[in-house]
């Protein structure tokens, strides 16, 4: 009977840590969602698909480019990347942590410039999410110097 009895306990010892383990396996794949549209975005701008890229973003998406400029809404940003984005930029998104709606991620970007070379910059985004789609972007970019 104590043998059956310890059996019982052993049994639900593994599986509430099983159970555990399969929370903690869900609340990362639910926590990551953002930060999962925003690599699938960027995919499409590292390949020059720009529109594709735009149906990620609302309507009224804002871009606020810390000491530099604001765009408001999806045609200012389309008008942005036909400005700066001569060739497809070249980036690296070295961290993302995503808190509910909101991903910040750093990393490094670099833009082909009129001359055909390319500036080097290093980035801290933070992107605000509004049912799937990048509402808000804060973006803090600063020149890498050589």
């Amino acid at each position: 009977m104590k043998k059956g009895f310890t059996n019982i306990l052993l049994f639900m010892a593994v599986l509430n840590i099983y159970s555990q383990d399969e929370n903690l396996k869900l609340k990362k794949t639910m926590n990551m969602k953002n930060t999962s549209i925003l690599v699938n975005a960027n995919e499409h701008v590292k390949k020059g698909e720009y529109e594709a890229y735009l149906s990620y973003l609302t309507e009224d998406t804002k871009w606020v480019f810390v000491g530099e400029r604001t765009l408001l809404g999806k045609q200012a940003v389309r008008q942005y990347i036909k400005e700066f984005y001569l060739a497809p930029p070249v980036f690296d998104m070295e961290k993302a942590i995503e808190q509910g709606e909101f991903v910040t991620a750093t990393g490094s970007i670099a833009l082909k410039n009129v001359n055909g070379e390319y500036d080097h910059y290093i980035y801290c985004d933070i992107w605000r999410f509004d049912n799937g789609k990048i509402a808000e972007l804060k973006a803090f970019v600063i020149e890498k110097k050589p």
